[in-house]
């Protein structure tokens, strides 16, 4: 069985969508998922499966809209390609606050055309890097009101996104290994 990692997008934000992390374990370990533990009250949760990652995406997708009634989308990664995410930061050097360091996670890599339109913009002091299926986020004054994270859509990269802070994913790494 493989560790995975599952990012539930927009939940418990601003008190909508509000999804209890015991309610999320107890669906996921009633739907046959091992090892289930999660991280804050943001949609963050660790499990083992045999599935491909896609496939409990889709899963989980489907357990929260039936068993709890929200449709709320799911990115997941295997633990390997979250310690890659980790190993190869590509703003290792620049990002100082892991608070305003983000790390977009998209259900597939985004268009080449739709990258080149955003890298064509100034969002200074802002940047971004895109790698595969993340977006490496850095947002030194802090991501609220940053042009940037606000220009990164969904409809304009045809994806979904999810984003977490660099504590976050490495918190989720150390889960994934603590499993391991």
């Amino acid at each position: 069985m493989a560790q995975l990692a599952a990012f539930l997008r927009g939940i418990n934000v601003g008190g909508h969508r509000r999804i209890s992390m015991a309610d999320l374990r107890k669906l996921l370990e009633d739907a046959g998922y091992a090892g289930v533990r999660t991280h804050l009250q943001s949609g963050n949760v660790v499990l083992s499966s045999k599935e491909s990652p896609a496939k409990v995406a889709g899963a989980i997708q489907q357990l929260i809209e039936t068993g709890l009634g929200m449709d709320v989308k799911v990115v997941v990664r295997t633990g390997a390609e979250l310690r890659a995410v980790v190993a190869e930061n590509p703003l290792a050097g620049v990002a100082t606050n892991p608070k305003a360091h983000l790390v977009l996670f998209l259900s597939a890599k985004p268009s080449a055309a739709a990258l080149r339109e955003l890298a064509e913009q100034d969002f200074a002091p802002d940047r971004f890097e895109a790698r595969g299926r993340e977006i490496y986020v850095w947002c030194p004054d802090g991501m609220r009101d940053s042009r940037l994270v606000k220009s990164i859509t969904e409809k304009r990269l045809g994806v979904t996104i999810t984003n977490r802070n660099w504590n976050t994913v490495t918190k989720m790494l150390e889960m994934v290994q603590a499993a391991d």
